[in-house]
């Protein structure tokens, strides 16, 4: 199976809503996006038929109206984006993208906590 192109900001937005919603219409897409910015059922439709065409979501045909799905989970779009960003933007380097992640704004302490707990996950538990 061939990896799915990166979503643009639009195209986030909507995988978003149908992340939280589920299987959606065009109809709920463009209502929940509407409670947050104003936005055109057609356009909404347009950026549905595009992310199909992109293997971004996946449709189905057989009722009406036609019913949208995001065609992977969000961990695995994050993780691709992430992916995209640390090769783009730090050369590569995870460590600068997690430094520079965690400069650009205050972290929790329960935050900083979940972040030790996985770090020591990955490191195989070794203190």
């Amino acid at each position: 199976m061939s990896k799915s192109p990166q979503p643009t900001d639009g195209e986030m937005a909507i995988l978003q809503v149908l992340w939280r919603r589920g299987p959606s219409t065009v109809r709920a897409v463009h209502d929940e996006m509407q409670e947050q910015r104003t936005i055109g059922y057609t356009t909404v439709l347009k950026m549905l038929q595009i992310m199909l065409g992109k293997g971004i979501v996946d449709r189905e045909d057989s009722r009406r109206p036609h019913v949208y799905r995001p065609a992977q989970p969000p961990e695995q779009v994050q993780e691709g984006l992430v992916a995209a960003l640390a090769r783009k933007a730090f050369g590569g380097s995870a460590a600068s993208l997690v430094m520079r992640a965690l400069s650009s704004k205050a972290t929790s302490r329960d935050e900083l906590r979940e972040i030790r707990s996985l770090l020591d996950a990955l490191d195989g538990g070794e203190e």
